[in-house]
């Protein structure tokens, strides 16, 4: 029996993953989150009403599930403690019974956000297009072993000897490199008090309760952050985010290092958007660009910020589901394409006048033209449909299409962003 499964996403991120997990999570009895931070967001809507999660696991909203930040994620006390207040006011109880913090994650610190938005600003016209939420700067710090882990929070002097080495060294940072002020030890001080103390109950060895459940047959979901092309080593660097976003980095940045991932479900949209800076083959623009992005409402859920839209890239699909190794793909948001006479897809790159099926190396993205073919619309609304033979067909035609073309089963088709608004098949 597949007891674990991992949900990713295929591309750039933005693909419709939070609807996924919250409409899988009625199947299994743990969701962690294993890396990234609060920088990106998953939409889930359910009875609850609309949200746009962060950091906590899309799984908040099933009872009897438990879910787990785990140690792999770049811990902001700041952000999970309003995301926090903000669930538990419209009704969603969240409880130290119900989530889990991984005591070997690594607190985003208060200069992180500061130092991430200094950066951007001296890169200018060069930037990287970061949310400016501190992930690089606090994946950079751990991979420097200079942070803070959320278990030290309950050895107040040691945490406070702790603090003040990291803040001498990094003010050094802040105040010659960048001209700004100094962090102060009051700073920190208000800091820990107004979310840290928060959170703390939350803390615990997750390692422990992930390998106790996995032992007493529980079945684990593992949710991923952004897409495969925004992964740290594979995806479209220095466009990326600062963390390894495949499934194969599940176990270690659950707690559960051990773990055998026995089902990838890799999210795709049923067309490309993509938030941020980076090479983008497929953009569309203009007028075309405005309708698709107004359909599917593709404006950022942290930032509000206008994605960048095109038809679906067959070629950077494809590399999304090699490197996730996908066993199954969700397309989600097909019924935003329903009143499009033609619909668009990029099937073959076009790089030194020659054609190519392969996705390039990253230097060469830049270069690169779409090779648009295109398909007859279906002109009618699909929202409503539940069933694969109740789709028009050429709808269905286009499903398979992409389905052929990335070699792996499309299992699941989104038509709404309702949990039930979905078609298996």
């Amino acid at each position: 029996m597949k007891k674990n499964c991992a949900i990713v996403g295929i591309n750039w991120g933005d693909e419709g993953k939070g609807r996924m997990v919250d409409l899988l999570t009625g199947d299994y009895d743990v969701v962690v989150r294993y890396q990234g931070g609060g920088n990106a967001g998953h939409t889930v809507i359910n009875e609850y009403g609309k949200f746009a999660l962060h950091l906590l696991p899309s799984g908040v909203f099933r009872q009897g599930v438990t879910n787990v930040l785990g140690n792999g994620v770049a811990l902001d006390p700041e952000n999970l403690w309003k995301e926090i207040q903000e669930v538990t006011a419209k009704g969603v109880a969240i409880t130290p019974e119900n989530l889990k913090i991984s005591d070997r994650a690594s607190l985003l610190l208060p200069w992180h956000r500061a130092l991430d938005g200094l950066e951007e600003a001296r890169l200018a016209d060069k930037k990287y297009g970061s949310t400016k939420q501190g992930i690089a700067p606090f994946y950079s710090d751990k991979y420097q072993k200079k942070t803070v882990m959320a278990g030290e929070l309950f050895y107040p002097e040691h945490l406070k000897a702790h603090l003040k080495d990291l803040m001498e060294w990094k003010n050094l940072t802040l105040t010659k490199v960048y001209g700004a002020e100094a962090v102060t030890m009051e700073d920190l001080d208000q800091w820990l008090e107004t979310y840290c103390e928060k959170i703390k109950p939350f803390i615990c060895d997750t390692g422990a309760f992930l390998r106790q459940a996995e032992q007493a047959g529980k079945k684990i979901l593992f949710e991923a952050q952004l897409g495969a092309l925004r992964d740290l080593d594979y995806g479209i660097y220095p466009y990326t985010t600062s963390s390894n976003t495949l499934a194969s980095f599940a176990p270690v940045g659950s707690g559960l290092p051990g773990a055998k991932i026995d089902q990838v479900v890799g999210v795709v949209k049923a067309y490309s958007t993509c938030v941020g800076e980076g090479p983008f083959v497929c953009e569309l623009f203009g007028e075309e660009a405005q309708r698709l992005r107004d359909a599917g409402g593709e404006y950022g859920a942290k930032t509000g910020r206008p994605r960048r839209v095109g038809p679906i890239d067959l070629v950077a699909t494809r590399y999304g589901v090699q490197m996730q190794a996908a066993t199954n793909i969700a397309l989600t948001k097909l019924d935003v394409l329903s009143d499009l006479d033609k619909i668009p897809l990029c099937v073959r790159y076009r790089v030194a006048g020659k054609e190519t099926d392969d996705f390039p190396f990253p230097t060469l993205l830049d270069d690169c033209q779409p090779v648009t073919e295109y398909m007859e619309g279906w002109k009618q609304d699909i929202s409503g449909v539940r069933r694969w033979e109740d789709l028009p067909q050429a709808a269905k035609d286009y499903v398979l299409r992409i389905e052929e073309a990335i070699g792996c089963h499309i299992g699941y088709v989104s038509v709404g962003p309702e949990r039930d608004s979905i078609i298996l098949r």
